[in-house]
C-alpha cells in the first residue's frame, strides 16, 4: 500500500469516467452524479458540444457492452 495522497480528479476526468463505468445512462446522469459529489462547476465543463458529444457515445459503448 503507498502512502502517496489520493488526487481527486477533475470535473472532466471524472464525468468521462463515469460514462465509461455505464453506471450513467445520460450527460444529465453524469452532471446529478458530479454534483451529487460535490464538483464544482458542473454546467459549466460539460456545456460543450463536443464534450456533450463524447459523452453520449461514451454512454452508449458502455451500455452496449453490457
Amino acid at each position: 500500500m503507498t502512502d502517496a495522497p489520493q488526487r481527486q480528479l477533475s470535473t472532466v476526468e471524472r464525468a468521462y469516467q463515469l460514462a465509461r463505468s455505464g453506471t450513467c445512462r445520460s450527460v444529465e446522469d453524469i452532471r446529478r452524479q458530479l454534483t451529487i459529489e460535490r464538483y464544482e462547476s458542473v454546467q459549466a465543463h460539460l456545456s460543450g458540444a463536443s464534450i456533450k458529444r463524447d459523452l453520449i457515445a461514451l454512454c452508449k459503448a458502455a451500455a452496449a457492452a453490457r
